[in-house]
């Protein structure tokens, strides 16, 4: 629980717009980086393994691999120097924190790809008369004999 004071005084460091992202995404975080005078954003891509906190407290763990070394870097959700985060694929994953990515070596680092499910309003709706699976192959076997 979380005092009304601290949450109020928080507030104004929140970002408005956080993007929507979970672990187990690929993404690619565009990082300010100030450097005297000038300003630049370099893009640090990889897979999110964590996420914790609440509020202003909020953070994202991303590992990727460099020169066959695994490079995690700890991000604050809220931080102003974070200037975009794009989420390049989502991966399936049954754990919140996916910590054993670390011990696994090559194309096992991979996650496999969460599907993309029907929206509202495609595919066919129970006023279409959605069919179930014996009609189903019933349509097929009457197909196959003519």
């Amino acid at each position: 629980m979380t005092n009304a004071t601290i949450k109020y005084v928080e507030q104004s460091s929140l970002k408005k717009d956080v993007p929507q992202f979970a672990v187990g995404d690929t993404v690619d975080v565009h990082t300010r980086i100030v450097e005297g005078d000038k300003e630049r954003v370099q893009v640090f891509a990889g897979t999110v393994i964590m996420k914790k906190g609440y509020g202003i407290n909020e953070t994202f763990t991303v590992r990727r691999i460099v020169n066959n070394e695994g490079v995690e870097r700890i991000f604050p959700v809220n931080s102003p120097f974070i200037a975009n985060i794009t989420v390049k694929r989502s991966g399936e994953r049954r754990r919140a924190k996916l910590f054993y990515l670390r011990d696994r070596v090559g194309k096992a680092v991979r996650l496999v790809e969460k599907r993309k499910s029907k929206k509202d309003g495609e595919g066919a709706t129970k006023d279409d008369g959605e069919k179930g699976a014996g009609a189903a192959k019933a349509e097929l076997a009457g197909a196959a004999a003519s």
